[in-house]
């Protein structure tokens, strides 16, 4: 079945969705594609939400002694590798997702991943044990992992050339958005959930608020959508990728059950996971070398696709432990450990969007996107390393000096992705760009599964987070080193 001719990308200049009856069409105004940003915005906002959830939601449970956390020997082991877990379910659909896209449609696989993301972080809330508890967030993870390949895809498709940068750095604000949300907002929604829970109980209620905000999103898509969706085509890609995901919960689970029942530690387990993904990377080499070729061989592609798992690991490493990092150094309560972490998401606000237009503004001056990539990274990488040695030179720092370090370097780190998407997009062939990113992707989120696992190891046997943060800082100029070796074509006339 071949994907509606809506849903494939375009040849250069696109033109994307077809201007609607009245849009605006007069130049520096409201375009036909805006829309399609703000709602893919949204789309961000809460899948990202759901997904950061879940480490300010194991700081609490580590912090307050309750759940499946409460008796654990090395609490933020197995919190990280929690996370770890639902990111190893994250990734295997990335490739699966894109490769779907391409087939049924970008707009599909779209709708399909936030529905099956509401749907599971609700259930997320109703559970209880630990088993189950990581099965329903590896379901969730499963899910989600099909939104990053078809978002990036569709928003490539539907943009003109000159503005392609600044819409990937204006939809993805929404990762900000949502982290922000998760972050600082989740104190709050257990307070809520006291008012009709148990107090130990209370953090269901993070769940089901997200959940449902989720759901209501992806609805919103589905009519949006409405007009290219077909019910068939949306049932018979949500049972494919049912069938990928079926098998990857299995190899997920089997994969912890064994490694927990043979006494190996999180970390080890967190290892096998990303074994896992690279079996699968091997196994889609074996099966479609031949028609995926052009985007599993291109060396500058390979080369990004590894620099992404340092963007991902200092990604989810912040966003799954800064709230126990800052309460940690600064012996600050949750809340307020909460708030000031949520400077480091707060800033890809800016420095997504800001990200996007330097890059498009770039490359019409003549940069190259390679370069202000580069440029953003080692700004990012100077910073880092100045707040882990902050970290570790302080006896008590402040909150203020840690918020403003958390932000400057994340500002500069949000910058640099929309960047790095473009440029995935130039060098993908249009026809295979979903299979692309959702590479891209599955090789990143290695560094997604093994941040959270690695930085509560670091974490318990070290009795403080300054070593975790060397070692993100160390990673970051790993990907710089990487991205010094990729090559460029010249970027896309504006």
């Amino acid at each position: 079945m071949k994907a509606a001719p809506e849903d494939v990308p375009a040849p250069e200049p696109v033109t994307g969705d077809r201007p609607r009856k009245g849009a605006v069409g007069v130049a520096g105004r409201l375009r036909p594609w805006h829309s399609l940003w703000l709602l893919l915005l949204l789309g961000w906002t809460v899948s990202a939400a759901d997904r950061a959830v879940t480490g300010p939601v194991v700081s609490w449970m580590i912090d307050n002694g309750v759940g499946f956390l409460a008796d654990a020997d090395d609490p933020h082991a197995l919190g990280g590798l929690i996370g770890g877990l639902f990111f190893a379910g994250y990734m295997l659909t990335q490739f699966p997702g894109g490769y779907l896209g391409d087939r049924y449609g970008h707009r599909t696989l779209i709708v399909v991943s936030l529905l099956w993301a509401g749907i599971a972080t609700i259930v997320t809330g109703f559970l209880g044990g630990l088993i189950a508890f990581i099965v329903v967030r590896v379901v969730t993870g499963l899910g989600e992992g099909a939104f990053y390949s078809n978002d990036r895809t569709l928003v490539t498709a539907t943009t003109p050339p000159r503005d392609r940068s600044l819409a990937m750095g204006v939809v993805i604000t929404g990762l900000a958005f949502g982290i922000t949300i998760a972050i600082v907002g989740t104190p709050h929604f257990i307070d809520m959930g006291k008012w009709v829970l148990p107090d130990v109980e209370a953090w269901r209620m993070a769940f089901w608020i997200l959940g449902v905000a989720t759901l209501l999103v992806g609805l919103a898509t589905t009519w949006y959508f409405r007009t290219h969706l077909q019910l068939r085509t949306v049932c018979l890609a949500t049972a494919h990728l049912g069938a990928y995901a079926a098998v990857s919960l299995i190899l997920v689970m089997a994969v912890y059950v064994i490694g927990d029942r043979s006494g190996l530690s999180d970390l080890w387990i967190a290892v096998l996971e990303v074994a896992l993904a690279a079996g699968l990377v091997l196994f889609a080499l074996a099966r479609k070398g031949e028609e995926l070729g052009p985007v599993l061989k291109n060396r500058d592609l390979f080369l990004l696709y590894l620099a992404n798992i340092a963007i991902l690991w200092n990604l989810w490493f912040f966003s799954f432990w800064s709230v126990s990092i800052v309460a940690g150094a600064a012996h600050s309560s949750f809340a307020s450990a909460a708030l000031t972490a949520g400077f480091n998401a707060g800033a890809g606000i800016l420095g997504f969007p800001a990200g996007g237009w330097l890059s498009d503004y770039g490359v019409r001056r003549g940069w190259s996107r390679k370069s202000i990539m580069l440029s953003c990274t080692a700004v990012q990488a100077l910073l880092t390393v100045a707040f882990a040695w902050y970290l570790g030179a302080a006896e008590r720092p402040s909150l203020w000096v840690m918020g403003v370090l958390l932000f400057t370097a994340s500002l500069f780190f949000n910058a640099l992705q929309p960047v790095g998407h473009a440029l995935t997009a130039e060098l993908a062939p249009p026809e295979l760009r979903g299979s692309a990113f959702g590479m891209e992707n599955l090789i990143g989120e290695t560094g997604a599964v093994l941040s959270p696992a690695v930085g509560g190891v670091l974490r318990d046997s070290t009795g403080s987070w300054t070593a975790a943060v060397w070692l993100d800082a160390a990673i970051v100029v790993a990907g710089f080193c990487l991205l010094t070796g990729v090559r460029t074509r010249k970027s896309l006339p504006g």
